[in-house]
């Protein structure tokens, strides 16, 4: 039997506060509405509802409205857990001091990190649309991968407006999705093509100061 990954909580004593009885209940059950909303979203229901989160977290759906405001707030938890799984790989210090070292190991950090985000990725991007909430976060990343970027690059790099813009589009996430999902490459293969990419983008490029 596969364990599961919800952490269990302890049973109340006799002498417990029955209030804190309600909140670890109220817990478990957040816990189990994440979750769900995760586990559909990478099985491959890439829009689920309320309906088939709550029946996936085996609660009720007034539960899952009681606990989350609405479906944006859900999609917010599940926004607050990647940040914090990938912020540390997006914000660890770079290896190499040459820009076109750090520019291959941005590629390679990103490869990972669109990887494990790509599902709940894609199913944020589909709604975003229809939610301000995820509209704002697309946006949000989309800064957050140009400036990642240009801060690594050198000044002459990042004044050319031609050669950033293809940059970026290079090593963005929806260069990703394209390369894994419209064209179904091996997530080794699409990094290799992003590599590729950069380094022809950047070929020609003057050295220029670091």
């Amino acid at each position: 039997m596969t364990e599961s990954k919800i952490t269990p909580f302890p049973g109340l004593q006799a002498n417990d506060d029955p209030s804190d009885g309600r909140r670890l209940r109220s817990e478990r059950s957040r816990t189990q509405i994440i979750e769900a909303l995760f586990t559909l979203i990478r099985e491959g229901d890439m829009n689920p509802s309320a309906a088939r989160v709550a029946e996936r977290a085996a609660v009720g759906q007034r539960t899952v409205f009681r606990l989350f405001e609405d479906m944006d707030s859900l999609f917010g938890e599940m926004a607050e857990q990647i940040q914090s799984e990938v912020m540390p790989i997006v914000l660890a210090p770079y290896v190499s001091t040459d820009w076109t070292e750090r520019l291959a190991e941005l590629v390679r950090r990103r490869a990972d990190v669109f990887e494990r985000i790509f599902p709940l990725r894609v199913s944020a991007n589909l709604r975003r649309f229809q939610s301000r909430f995820l509209m704002d976060e697309y946006r949000r990343g989309l800064i957050l991968e140009r400036e990642s970027l240009k801060a690594i690059l050198p000044k002459h790099v990042v004044s050319d407006k031609r050669l950033i813009a293809a940059l970026e589009a290079a090593t963005g996430f929806q260069t990703w999705r394209r390369l894994r999902q419209d064209q179904g490459l091996t997530s080794e293969d699409a990094e290799a093509i992003m590599l590729f990419m950069v380094e022809r983008l950047t070929e020609g490029a003057p050295t220029g100061p670091r």
